[in-house]
């Protein structure tokens, strides 16, 4: 944001140079990130936290001043002659019109608390006065026509946007504030034409819509060469209604910019005297009845508790009381001292400071105009001792173990869009009261979105072996509750082995990924690990796995779909898993005990079966370990052969068991009862031993 310091002189006497005033403002917290310019040209490079709409024009970094430097603050008092001083019309109205001769209706009180206008009739449209042209060009805005200046005008001035109507376009004599009706089209003045809904809120004539509200205004009702009457609007919109439609419209402007983030309530009769005053100094005309002020509903600020003793102890120094009302009431807060024996004030807020709502608030006001630098510099006291979470061993056992396969640690966002909640999980979302756009509207549900986002930016900059890993919450909406889940987050795509001088480059696989799982869960102690097929659908099938430790479900696994991929334009197989840890973490950490080296030879025997397609390894490895075989050391699947002489939905798998003994060496029949107690449980299973 562009600020002119010529332009803050206007309203505080100010005795420093810009560079002096640019270091002072950045110590307050308005940071001044650049000085451009010399002389009456120099201008600001601001930047202003979006929590300080009232800082976003010359007279609130003006207030600033007043408070840094205690200073008096000009006030803005536009000059309308005799008629300045009639009141507005009668904010009790209570159907939320006026009783002006150009009546203004509002049908939607909470979108539009209020509603201020003027007429002026006999206008002459032309260029701007050159002193409001080269302060309007100073800060990168075109002059357009005097009517127009003088909105922008007074925007960059005082922070509240205006918009001003060719009166004699607007058909019916009324403005009516509004939802839009469904189909309803408004061309706005970017020569848009924009299709509304119902969750738009206008400014209407009799007939149509005028305006977007709080945003820009009709293309059908602007000022040209051709006005003679004007109408001048000054509302307060609804912020939470300004930025969804900004949203929705893709349509961001300096009016939304300052609606969206809480514009002054209490400066609509002002900022539209301000207009009228501009417009009339340069154009002439008639200023036409008293102000049009409709009042759907007063916003109310509640005033705030201050203890002087609260202010000594959050800052760690004693300030004098009179420093407190002097730093206070610069920037328009209004103290009245409250009887007892602690000095204690109650404070009520100005209505352009919507964003002090606490003692807190008022406390850190306080310090940062006082001076950060003016506190010594001093160790926060504390008493206790660290206490280690109960499950960081197991934690950091899982970081340290993926690091050495070769993952680096990521750190991705917690919210994803409505449309990655849908396709990565099917529990109840958690929505945002305020997302920063439609793609991080939700709480995440799933690690994948995150994880599948990453690799991708990696993709797209041209590097194809990425391996990370995230570990973090997930989060769930359980009636009026939520819940949050510790996950872990596993991506891989590329080479499992670089090319080198005596190797080629190989792609991982789904085995590679699996067996990196295999040795995450290697650390926990269990009685029985299985592998099924039941993954969600945006897994490749047959590339995919769930892993279930004594019955519950720890990780899922696999292959992403192509479909989900390629809808991220990822043209490479891509890997994810995703630990639960909740349950995961529910089991010990193995202890890893020493065994000496058997002294006796192992056996081995191979068994060739076929079995039905529905029987899968973990049911056959399940069928053997429950044999009472204390000498069997090993048993794995060595091949396995479908077609040929193999019948349609079954398969030949050659089987490997390996027997030891600690103290002895194998005798030939023992072993060949063992191999006959398999053989007979495997039949069981409706297997066929092969020749």
């Amino acid at each position: 944001m562009k600020i002119s310091p010529q332009w803050l002189r206007d309203f505080v006497d100010l005795d420093v140079n810009f560079h002096q005033l640019a270091d002072a403002l950045t110590q307050a917290g308005i940071a001044v990130e650049s000085v451009r310019g010399e002389g009456d040209d120099t201008i600001f490079e601001m930047d202003v936290t979006t929590n300080r709409p009232d800082a976003m024009n010359h007279y609130g970094i003006a207030r600033e001043c007043s408070a840094i430097y205690d200073l008096p603050l000009q006030a803005i008092q536009p000059k309308l002659s005799a008629i300045s001083a009639v009141k507005p019309v009668s904010s009790k109205v209570p159907s939320g019109a006026s009783e002006a001769a150009f009546p203004i209706e509002i049908q939607d009180p909470e979108g539009c608390a209020r509603f201020t206008g003027r007429v002026l009739r006999g206008v002459t449209i032309k260029s701007s006065p050159a002193n409001i042209a080269q302060r309007l060009a100073l800060l990168d805005q075109r002059p357009i026509s005097n009517a127009v200046d003088a909105t922008n005008y007074t925007l960059w001035e005082m922070g509240k946007p205006t918009h001003v109507f060719d009166l004699d376009l607007l058909e019916g004599g009324t403005i009516i504030v509004r939802r839009a009706r469904a189909g309803e089209m408004l061309k706005t003045l970017d020569g848009v034409e924009r299709k509304l809904t119902p969750e738009d809120l206008v400014v209407a004539d009799a007939r149509k819509p005028v305006g977007l509200a709080g945003t820009m205004g009709g293309f059908d009702t602007m000022i040209t060469e051709k006005t003679r009457n004007i109408l001048i609007e000054s509302a307060w919109w609804d912020p939470v209604l300004v930025r969804k439609m900004s949203r929705r419209h893709g349509l961001h402007t300096d009016a939304s910019h300052r609606f969206e983030r809480g514009a002054d309530y209490e400066s609509t009769v002002l900022s539209c005297d301000r207009v009228a005053e501009l417009i009339l100094q340069s154009g002439g005309g008639e200023l036409m009845d008293r102000p049009i002020d409709v009042i759907a509903r007063p916003l109310d600020m509640a005033p705030i508790a201050l203890h002087v003793a609260e202010v000594h102890r959050i800052l760690g120094a004693k300030i004098e009381v009179a420093e407190i009302l002097r730093i206070l009431r610069h920037l328009g807060f209004e103290l009245v001292p409250e009887p007892g024996e602690e000095v204690e004030f109650t404070v009520h807020v100005p209505s352009w400071r919507l964003d002090v709502e606490r003692e807190i608030d008022l406390i850190e006001e306080i310090a940062r105009l006082h001076g950060y630098d003016k506190f010594a510099n001093t160790l926060p006291a504390y008493v206790g001792s660290v206490v280690e979470q109960p499950d960081a061993e197991k934690e950091e056992k899982l970081r340290t173990a993926l690091l050495a396969l070769g993952y680096n640690e990521a750190i991705s966002s917690t919210f994803i869009s409505h449309q990655d909640a849908e396709q990565f999980s099917a529990v109840p979302v958690i929505e945002l009261a305020n997302p920063l756009s439609e793609e991080s509207s939700v709480m995440r549900t799933s690690m994948a979105p995150g994880m599948l986002n990453m690799m991708a930016y990696n993709l797209n900059r041209d590097n194809h072996s990425v391996r990370l890993f995230e570990a973090g919450n997930v989060f769930e909406a359980t009636g009026n509750k939520t819940v949050e889940m510790k996950r872990i987050g596993i991506g891989s795509t590329g080479d499992a082995v670089d090319a080198g001088v005596h190797q080629r480059a190989r792609s991982l696989t789904f085995f590679d990924l699996k067996g990196d799982v295999e040795t995450l869960l290697a650390f926990f102690q269990h009685a029985a690990i299985e592998y099924d097929p039941k993954t969600p659908d945006y897994y490749h099938p047959g590339l995919s796995a769930r892993a279930v430790i004594d019955g519950e479900m720890v990780a899922e696994f696999g292959k992403v779909s192509l479909e989900v991929a390629s809808g991220r334009k990822i043209k490479q197989d891509v890997f994810l898993a995703e630990i639960h840890l909740d349950t995961l973490l529910k089991h010990s950490l193995r202890e890893v005990r020493y065994q000496a080296l058997p002294r006796h030879p192992a056996v081995e025997r191979d068994f060739s079966f076929i079995f039905a397609d529905s029987v899968v390894f973990a049911r056959i490895q399940r069928t053997v370990d429950d044999l009472p075989l204390p000498e069997l050391r090993n048993f794995v699947p060595a091949e396995i052969f479908r077609g040929g002489a193999v019948p349609s939905g079954k398969y030949s798998i050659l089987l490997r068991a390996s027997f030891q003994s600690n103290d002895r060496t194998l005798r030939e029949e023992e072993v060949a009862q063992w191999s006959g107690q398999i053989i007979h449980a495997l039949a069981g299973l409706g297997g066929t031993l092969r020749a």
